[in-house]
């Protein structure tokens, strides 16, 4: 290996380093703030008389908008560079958590943290901060890359939810929302980081694994993931993941309360989730460099399934919860790194954002369903226990999804019969 390239990748590694550190901590703010969203369901129905239901739907619609917001989020950091989709998405975000914390009807929450908070999260989130690593890190590495940040980013959900739930009773619920938007805005300016992966890159084709170097057009991406079986299993599971997730996220502090269980132990355990993600998602992206990353993601959703069932089935306790948090923690948001870096093995990484904006719309469908389908069946029944049994039967429903997924490279394959250049 000559002087020049080893020098290349001396730099590149250190421009990796710190586009990991600072896509984590964007993560941290970002993921952490839309986790604390189910300690204010009690606030906003007892202090201000809106429904559960209406609640959740506000909670649910942020996850939808983001998933519809994802795919352009995505396209214009590919085109544009992360900072400014990420300076954007902060002052969006910021605004929807300051019209949420003086809202006093349905309509305010919704547009607040239903629409701008969505809006926000779509441009600080996994589509862009991922694919800014993705694109910087070497094929071997980068699903390893892609875990740290994102176990990186559940740091965010350890420490604000409990910061959120003592801000909450010393200042109260406006107070809170206004801290949040301030830290968000705050983390804004690490989005310039992203963009270092330009400076100095004069490695050659020869260097860069092939997939790397595809020259596809954004029109044939499009249609070759159109008609990629393995790309519609994926993105066809990855709706399973943000059913199970936004469910527990935003309905476990209520569900616990109606189980008699002790007053903070719902804001415990969504801490517990996140410290223990962060060994899990680390875990999930180490995993997918040794392990084919579609079988990892079908043991991963397979789990999850098993211990969702087992916990709503035994009975309740302090230690069952918090084992419940910890085993949900190690499978979480693993899927994550497993499923960025699938779709970049597919496809290489120059349309990155907006493939995995896509993949991602169905992941936010399925949290939509989850976290509104929650509020909208115990308004109606006075019970859990039909989305428990649901989202416990949807993980068996995405293992058995991602296991016959075909990896195999998107460059062998021809375009309206013409060979892809790479």
């Amino acid at each position: 290996m000559s002087a020049g390239t080893t020098t290349y990748f001396a730099a590149l590694k250190n421009r990796t380093t710190l586009i990991i550190i600072a896509g984590a901590l964007i993560l941290s703010a970002a993921m952490g703030i839309r986790q604390t969203f189910g300690l204010f369901i009690g606030p906003f129905s007892f202090d201000r008389g809106m429904p559960v239901s209406l609640i959740a739907f506000a909670i649910a619609l942020h996850n939808l908008v983001w998933g519809f917001a994802q795919p352009f989020a995505g396209a214009a950091a590919d085109r544009y560079g992360s900072a400014p989709v990420v300076g954007f998405g902060a002052i969006t975000f910021a605004c929807g958590l300051a019209l949420a914390s003086i809202a006093q009807s349905g309509t305010v929450l919704v547009i607040g943290m239903g629409l701008l908070v969505g809006i926000g999260i779509s441009c600080t989130s996994f589509g862009v901060v991922l694919s800014a690593v993705g694109r910087v890190a070497s094929a071997e590495k980068r699903s390893m890359a892609m875990g740290l940040a994102s176990a990186g980013g559940s740091l965010g959900q350890f420490l604000l939810v409990p910061l959120t739930q003592t801000t909450r009773e010393m200042i109260g619920v406006p107070g809170s929302l206004l801290v949040l938007g301030g830290l968000i805005l705050a983390i804004a300016p690490l989005g310039i980081l992203l963009d270092r992966r330009e400076t100095g890159s004069t490695v050659s084709k020869e260097v860069l694994p092939a997939a790397d170097s595809l020259t596809f057009s954004l029109k044939e991406v499009l249609l070759l993931a159109s008609r990629h079986r393995g790309y519609l299993l994926l993105t066809l599971g990855f709706f399973t993941c943000g059913f199970q997730l936004a469910f527990i996220a935003t309905h476990l502090p209520g569900y616990l309360f109606l189980c008699h269980m002790p007053t903070g132990l719902g804001a415990t355990a969504l801490a517990l989730i996140g410290l223990f993600n962060m060994v899990g998602t680390w875990a999930c992206g180490w995993l997918g460099g040794r392990i084919r990353q579609q079988t990892v993601l079908g043991w991963l959703y397979l789990i999850r399934g098993v211990v969702i069932a087992a916990f709503f089935l035994l009975p309740k306790s302090t230690a069952s919860v918090v084992i419940f948090a910890a085993v949900m923690g190690l499978t979480w948001l693993g899927t994550v790194p497993l499923t960025s870096g699938l779709v970049a093995k597919l496809f290489g990484v120059r349309h990155l954002g907006t493939l995995f904006g896509i993949c991602f719309l169905s992941h936010q469908i399925g949290s939509f369903l989850g976290a509104w389908l929650g509020g909208f069946v115990f308004d109606l029944t006075g019970s859990y226990t039909w989305i428990w049994a649901a989202t416990a039967a949807a993980g068996l429903f995405a293992a058995m999804l991602h296991f016959p997924i075909d990896d195999t490279a998107v460059h062998t394959r021809d375009i309206n019969g013409k060979p892809a250049s790479a």
